[in-house]
């Protein structure tokens, strides 16, 4: 029989064996990270991801680069061609951050953006806020336009207005002025007279750009579904801006640049939107890349995004009025209190080449002006971005409206800005090659540690079960033992009962033979002897 050590020791290692196996089967079924994952990925009041959502730790700039305009006089003049100079940059940390959270019962959640800018001197490259350089008047320009095409009495009533005050379309002011507010006098009348229309009694580009007040914006929890984590479900209460008809107005999942959709497939498409731009685009994959041992899927906006409809028909809802504009341009008087203001990329990058042709000094550069987006696909973190548009005036005839005649017809461009993401911080970095590197691997290993291991407990407790089992069982030989127990004794020979039991069966045929031989000589002898002597 068992002893009861022996026992007991085979039983433990056929538990723990189990056990050990079993839990690799259950790595392997359940597959605990990914549920980590998910649950962590929602966001719930005061959780990790929450919290790194509501206010950003990152360092997000805007970097900003104005056209200076260097030849006013002879412009103005009819004399030349209007020339510009690129003059920056002008740079800004944006503190981004979701406000006044208020979680509601369809897996959503409201709350108000805020893009606060500081200044930041030491990136600007010697730019200073005080610089003055030779900028458009854009309130003078933009009211121009606008009422070029009303009544003779109309015209009249502002053009009087325009010569009494002087108001020239191009002044000398500060960087700063032009873009967080300078005062004109065509402004304030617009802002003591036509509140409704112009609700602002300085105007400056930026200022405008990153107005957020009044806008409040409903984020997708994850709750059910974590892939539309920190996705925009509406804005302003729609899930289309009302500037656009049809799904050109459509911001229903796109990402506002703090975090993107979850476990993104090798082709998909993502959608990106943010106030100043005025529509969401269409992100597409072009290339992978590793940043801060993090994998990256690399996007760019999609081909022809600021086209009409006319090499993509598709686009046609983006064409508001008639003439459209010209590839590469997309009119955004609608979000700009009806200002005849226009986006592009960069320099005119990709755009009709006719649309640089009323302006010298632009020169678009792939590497410079194109826009790029770098995102770890599983979690749909951003881990380099740099968001590049220019804004752009684009006039009609202007010819019987005083002081800016000589912009008739004109594409005019006021600046262009990069939204820049440089990295994470190394904090963050650490934190998340924890989570997207090291615990898949560590789950991955656990699981093969289990199987291997428990495998191994349980084949040795079978085998230490085994041997037992054919100790006990093995044939006894009682009757040869006494036998040669009795007669080798006689014979001065000492029988070890512990090796006989450990040998084989054919061993012991042969011991016992060896045994057995001298005693049939011994017999055979002592009958020899008795015939003799007889």
């Amino acid at each position: 029989m068992f002893g009861q050590y022996n026992l007991q020791r085979i039983l433990t290692l056929a538990f723990f064996g189990l056990v050990t196996f079993g839990s690799g089967i259950l790595i392997l079924l359940v597959q605990p990270y990914d549920l980590l994952f998910k649950f962590k990925n929602v966001l719930s009041d005061g959780g990790e991801i929450f919290e790194l959502w509501r206010k950003p730790p990152v360092d997000l700039y805007l970097r900003v680069f104005l056209f200076n305009v260097t030849n006013r006089d002879a412009f103005l003049n009819g004399e030349e061609k209007l020339k510009v100079q690129e003059v920056g940059p002008y740079v800004y940390r944006e503190i981004m951050s979701h406000e006044e959270v208020r979680f509601n019962t369809n897996g959503t959640m409201s709350t108000i953006p805020q893009h606060p800018l500081v200044w930041v001197p030491e990136m600007s490259e010697g730019n200073r806020e005080d610089d003055r350089l030779v900028l458009p008047n854009i309130a003078l320009l933009s009211i121009a336009q606008v009422v070029s095409t009303e009544s003779f009495v109309t015209r009249l009533g502002l053009n009087i207005v325009i010569r009494q005050t002087d108001t020239q379309p191009l002044v000398e002011m500060t960087a700063r002025e032009f873009m967080f507010g300078y005062e004109s006098t065509i402004m304030s009348l617009g802002y003591q007279f036509l509140p409704s229309w112009i609700s602002f009694e300085k105007l400056g580009l930026i200022d405008r750009m990153y107005d957020f007040e009044g806008d409040y914006e409903t984020i997708f929890t994850g709750e059910g579904d974590t892939i539309n984590s920190g996705l925009l479900d509406t804005y302003c209460g729609s899930t289309k801006i009302p500037q656009w008809e049809g799904h050109c107005g459509n911001i229903h999942k796109a990402a506002d640049g703090t975090k993107f959709r979850g476990n993104i497939k090798e082709n998909d498409t993502l959608l990106f939107f943010r106030k100043s731009m005025c529509r969401a685009y269409n992100l597409v994959p072009v290339n992978k890349t590793t940043i801060a041992g993090l994998d990256g899927n690399v996007y760019h906006f999609e081909t022809n995004s600021h086209d009409n409809g006319l090499n993509r028909s598709e686009n046609s809802c983006f064409c508001k009025r008639t003439p459209c504009m010209p590839a590469g341009l997309l009119d955004v008087h609608g979000c700009y209190y009806g200002f005849p203001i226009a986006t592009s990329f960069p320099h005119f990058l990709d755009a009709d080449p006719k649309v640089r042709e009323s302006v010298e000094g632009t020169n678009p550069d792939h590497d410079k002006h194109h826009t790029y987006f770098v995102i770890e696909p599983k979690s749909g973190l951003p881990l380099e971005i740099a968001a590049r548009f220019q804004i752009n005036m684009v006039f009609g005839d202007l010819e019987s409206m005083a002081h800016v005649e000589q912009f008739s017809n004109m594409i005019l461009p006021l600046l262009w800005t990069e939204n820049r993401l440089y990295g994470l911080p190394d904090t963050l970095q650490s934190r998340f090659r924890l989570y997207l590197n090291v615990a898949p691997v560590v789950e991955v290993a656990t699981m093969y540690v289990s199987f291997v291991l428990g495998t191994l407990l349980l084949s040795f407790a079978c085998w230490q079960y085994t041997k037992k089992i054919r100790t006990m069982t093995r044939p006894k030989t009682t009757w040869i033992d006494e036998y040669v127990e009795e007669d080798v004794i006689g014979n001065g020979r000492v029988y070890n009962a512990l090796t006989r039991a450990s040998l084989s069966d054919k061993e012991l045929k042969t011991y016992y033979g060896s045994l057995i031989t001298p005693l049939n000589q011994q017999i055979d002898g002592d009958h020899k002897g008795d015939e003799e002597d007889v």
